[in-house]
Order: structure tokens, then sequence, then C-alpha cells
């Protein structure tokens, strides 16, 4: 059993696709399938469940795997004591695996790092997220650094986008940079007419979800308006009325529907961070340089 037969097996059970586990380790899907079945061979199991469609590991195969990635891993580490043995701390090397997306933030952090450990060597490599995963599992990174999308609910009132929430500037709400849908419960509700049939559908559908049927009071928009100006209610219109209760300097429009995407900061490493300070330092400099730069963390 080689390593190399390792490497190959966790291509394939991470990716569970000949062709693209192959590609990957470098080799053509025919050397791929005797590989694995050499393996099998060696081992005397079925360790994969074929079939025209998908490529499925046996309970025996998933031991397998989990093996794969302890011993590689393992391998790796050995590698680097054993270099460190040869060659001292001053020849400390990390390799650091980053996405496009991230090159604002992992070249300044190096830098940075480096006038606090200049016997540190760093190796910067650009690659994309799966190539980052695999790298790291297999010990060929130290770090790997990504953004993904993160979506992050800032309120669960949910207006369609021809409706429109407001209040007078006097209301509590008013001063809210969201609106949550708790906060209107204690608060009675005013709507607003519209000449549409189906913003009005829109609006009774609304006051239904906010269980203010039995309560809302109805009317038109110069009504609505003088109501809340002389209450602590709160009002819905149609988009049409935007302008007007914009331009009021006595009314304040609320924000709803506000689910933002954000970018958010993915750092990994495979090092034991309490026995590593120079790397906790290089995380703590990407952390600090993506905050700077308004990324989620």
């Amino acid at each position: 059993m080689r390593f190399d037969q390792l490497e190959q097996f966790l291509a394939l059970g991470s990716l569970r696709h000949f062709r693209q586990a192959a590609e990957q380790t470098n080799i053509s899907t025919s050397a791929l399938t005797r590989s694995i079945q050499t393996l099998e061979e060696e081992i005397g199991c079925e360790l994969v469940k074929r079939s025209t469609r998908s490529v499925k590991l046996t309970e025996q195969g998933e031991l397998f795997l989990a093996y794969c990635k302890n011993t590689l891993t393992e391998l790796e580490h050995t590698k680097k004591q054993i270099h460190q043995s040869l060659f001292g701390r001053d020849q400390q090397r990390l390799v650091i695996g980053y996405t496009n997306q991230a090159s604002k933030i992992v070249p300044l952090s190096c830098g940075q790092f480096l006038a606090d450990f200049p016997n540190v060597k760093i190796e910067m490599q650009l690659q994309d997220e799966q190539e980052l995963s695999r790298k790291l599992q297999l010990g060929e990174i130290d770090i790997s650094v990504f953004l993904q999308k993160a979506c992050q609910i800032e309120s669960d009132v949910h207006l369609p986008d021809q409706l429109v929430m407001f209040v007078a500037k006097h209301h509590p709400l008013a001063s809210k940079d969201i609106i949550r849908r708790e906060e209107l419960l204690q608060y009675s509700m005013f709507g607003c007419f519209s000449q549409s049939k189906q913003v009005q559908t829109m609006l009774n559908e609304v006051i239904d979800g906010l269980n203010k049927a039995t309560s809302v009071k109805i009317g038109n928009i110069e009504q609505v308006i003088q109501g809340l100006k002389t209450s602590s209610s709160f009002a819905i219109a149609s988009i049409e009325h935007a302008k007007t209760v914009a331009q009021d300097a006595d009314l304040v429009m609320l924000k709803t529907n506000k689910a933002l995407e954000q970018e958010q900061l993915v750092v990994q490493t495979n090092h034991n961070l309490g026995a590593s300070n120079y790397i906790t330092h290089l995380l703590s400099l990407i952390e600090k340089t993506a905050q700077d730069g308004q990324y989620v963390s």
C-alpha cells in the first residue's frame, strides 16, 4: 500500500466521482480504477459501490477513508518535524492559500506578520476554494483563507416591494435601524387605500399576517398621516405614496425586508494553535485585517 494510493482514495471519497478524482490526482480514470481495485484486494473487502450514476463508499470504505485522512495528515506533520530537526526553527515555513476574493486580506496580513516573525518564511498560493480544501486536508498548506456569502437577517417583517411602512418622527420605532415583528405587537395600525386592486390585496394580506385585521384603521393617505401625527400607531401604504411620506418632515420610513448578503471570512488551519504562537499571531492579523475591511468573521 502506497501513500499515493491513499491520496487517490481520499480524492475519490471526497469527490465521489472517478473522473474528477482522477483529474485531481493527475492519473487516468482507468489507472484510478486499478488503484482502488488493488486496495480492495489488499484489504480484503469491497470499499466502493459503483454504479453508472454515482460512487458510494461501503461501511468499510468510510472507515478506510478516515484512515487515509489521518495517515496523510500525520505524514505531513512528521515531515515537518523532521525538517525542523534538520534545519532548526529559523527555517520555519508557512504555506497560506487564499482565494482571489481574499487577496486584499492575506498579503497585507502576511506583511505585518513578517515584521514580527522575520525568521518564518511564508509562501502564498492563490487557489480556488475547492483546491484549498483539498490541500489543507492533505497538509499541503497550513492555512486557508476565503470569503463566502453570509445572509444576515436584519428584519423578520416582510413586506412586498409595493408597500412601505412608516411612523411619525416622535414614534419609538422611528430611531430603529431595523424593525422586528414583535415590536409591532404593542402598536395600533393604519392602512392606506390603494387604487390598485392587486396592491390592496397585498395590504390586506400583510394586515392579516400581522394579526391586525380586527383593529386596523383604513383611510386615504391624508387621513392616515393625520392619524399618525396624533398617535403612536404605525402605517402601511402603497409605494405610490412613498414620495408623499418622504417629503413630510414629520414622518419616518421604517426599514423592513432586510436580509443583507455579506462576505464572511473563513479561516482554517490544520495546526494545534496552542503549540504554535506564530500561527495564532498570523490568524489574529488576518481577522483584524478582515474586520478593518468590514468583512464578517
